[in-house]
């Protein structure tokens, strides 16, 4: 039998719930309004007449922002980093978590603080850019995933969560005659989904949101990614070039606003459809990688 809840627990839920509410709201209505920024009437936002739902909508800006040819190479540019860069970022973020969660591994401890020491010092973007030069890699791929092929917060985290697994299990493969590549890739990784598919969304989404380490590396426009791309129309001027062309032809239906929030949405929308299939690890795999240690 539940019992009856008091006064002051049914007000604190509901002051829980009323400010839930208004966060969740804060959070998503900015996302919410470019949406419908983006199928309005260029005039109606212009004239602020756009607050909860679109005006007179249409796909007149979805239309015109396609016809670029550069859009579409960059898009399947972004799409290969952020998929080879997060393959690689996991497959050396195992590599390093795994020993230094053994606790038969020696200096385990002293490598460990000589790693975290990264978090906070770096030789800076000038050597960094040096070394990605003297290497060959300019204006290639790998000049874009190598340099950031592991992120030590993250890492750590796998490390923590990797420490969780009980011994035992370890024991057992070694017993059965399996060496550490076998007991990674086919008992530790098998049971730490939780929190890779967590790293799989920090990773992807940084990739997919980068573009200064880009900007540094590449020299050739059809090796761009998308954030690059964008933000060249940004600069340039050229959203306003497309809308006013748009906007002769149709009154004004697509201006330099609905062109911006377009590109927005276009630009969010695969992190968006990415997340539904990992938020049931997110918390855990956080968690995880938080509390133990």
């Amino acid at each position: 039998m539940k019992k009856n809840k008091s006064l002051g627990s049914r007000l604190f839920d509901s002051i829980n719930v009323i400010f839930l509410l208004f966060v969740s709201i804060v959070a998503v209505y900015p996302l919410y309004y470019m949406l419908i920024t983006s199928v309005s009437h260029g005039m109606a936002v212009m004239q602020g007449l756009v607050t909860f739902f679109p005006v007179n909508p249409s796909l007149d800006t979805f239309k015109i922002l396609l016809r670029n040819n550069d859009i579409f190479i960059a898009f399947k540019n972004s799409f290969v980093y952020t998929l080879l860069g997060t393959f690689i970022n996991l497959l050396f973020s195992c590599l390093c978590a795994y020993p230094l969660s053994r606790r038969t591994f020696s200096g385990r401890g002293f490598l460990t603080g000589m790693i975290v020491v990264t978090m906070f010092f770096s030789g800076g973007m000038i050597p960094l850019y040096l070394v990605v030069q003297s290497l060959g890699m300019m204006d290639t791929v790998w000049a874009v995933v190598l340099p950031v092929a592991i992120n030590t917060y993250n890492m750590i985290i796998i490390r923590t969560s990797f420490q969780a697994i009980p011994e035992s299990l370890v024991e057992s493969a070694q017993i059965d005659g399996a060496n550490d590549f076998v007991i990674l890739f086919r008992i530790i990784i098998p049971v730490s989904r939780a929190v890779l598919a967590t790293m799989v969304l920090f990773y992807a989404v940084s990739h997919w949101n980068s573009y200064f380490k880009e900007m540094l590396y590449l020299n050739t426009k059809s090796k761009y990614p998308l954030q690059i791309i964008l933000r060249n129309m940004l600069v340039s001027g050229l959203f306003s070039e497309e809308a006013t062309m748009a906007g002769g032809a149709s009154s004004f239906s697509v201006t330099d606003g609905t062109l911006r929030s377009a590109v927005i949405v276009f630009t969010t929308l695969p992190i968006i459809m990415v997340y539904p299939f990992v938020q049931k690890y997110f918390v855990k795999g956080v968690m995880i990688g938080s509390l133990k240690g």
